[in-house]
């Protein structure tokens, strides 16, 4: 197995993502162009540079590396603004970790998890107390788990696609969010807003879902499905950032905010960050 990546390395890509999905114009969600939702993207820097040494900290558990950070950025913003980002960027700064090929490292992150994770991600959870959490019974947050933290997202996961994520090995980010970064003739920004719309075109936000409903989340995947396939014939980067930015400015009006598809955004800019470090370390090895 080649080396893993080292801790300033793993950091400094996690706080790059972070930063990478502020600069692209994703309509509902906060970004350069505009904040919204009572919320400026300079919390979202302060929660990514605080964040970061908890996320790479290199020995440390899944649990206390999402407990820590999301402790961290309490303590430095005074709310929720990266839980999502930090349930799937810990996981596979673990992975880089250990090195070798990222995905197949993932399953084994995922496959070692135990009760004691479970315990700091349910604090860690309650302590964000994200827009829409209620109660599971069997895997309530606020509750010590009697289960382990991949039999409690096997649980969550019908309803929450972060959690789900847990149980497949991230393939919405494999699958999903990858290709359409790289597949790309677009640089950055335009292929992160790419990268956006893919996830909320395909999938009811979790985020969404959580706070309104269902019903809420599916008619908004809808309306990102009519904006992909307007998007499609417009040729002007003028035209099309306006598109963007009515839909943008319709969401914030109405209190709309895609936070699942941004975290997966995040998620996927990280995975492309340490695959493409891993095989530096390969090929300088």
């Amino acid at each position: 197995m080649m080396a893993g990546l080292a801790e300033g390395t793993i950091a400094a890509l996690y706080v790059a993502a972070c930063e990478a999905e502020l600069d692209a114009l994703k309509p509902g969600n906060v970004h350069r162009i505009a904040g919204g939702h009572r919320m400026e993207v300079a919390a979202f820097e302060t929660s990514a540079r605080v964040s970061a040494p908890h996320v790479a900290a290199a020995g440390r558990r899944l649990g206390a590396r999402v407990l820590g950070a999301v402790r961290a950025t309490r303590g430095a913003v005074g709310e929720n603004t990266n839980l999502g980002i930090l349930l799937l960027s810990a996981p596979l700064a673990m992975a880089a970790e250990r090195g070798g090929d990222l995905r197949r490292s993932l399953e084994a992150v995922l496959a070692g998890l135990d009760g004691t994770d479970a315990a700091d991600v349910f604090s860690a959870i309650a302590l964000a107390a994200p827009g829409g959490l209620g109660t599971r019974g069997e895997a309530d947050v606020r509750s010590p788990p009697s289960i382990g933290l991949l039999d409690a997202m096997r649980i969550a996961a019908p309803g929450d696609r972060i959690a789900r994520a847990y149980t497949d090995a991230f393939e919405d980010v494999f699958a999903v969010g990858l290709p359409n970064l790289i597949e790309t003739p677009e640089p950055p920004p335009a292929s992160t807003t790419r990268c956006f719309l893919a996830f909320a075109r395909r999938f009811p936000d979790s985020h969404v879902a959580r706070k309104y409903g269902l019903e809420t989340a599916e008619r908004l995947r809808h309306r990102f499905e009519i904006l992909s396939k307007q998007l499609k014939v417009i040729t002007n980067p003028d035209a099309r950032q306006a598109a963007l930015l009515d839909l943008d400015c319709a969401l914030k009006a109405e209190g709309v905010n895609p936070g699942t598809s941004a975290d997966f955004t995040v998620a996927s800019i990280f995975a492309m960050g340490l695959s493409s470090g891993l095989k530096n370390n390969e090929a300088g090895g």
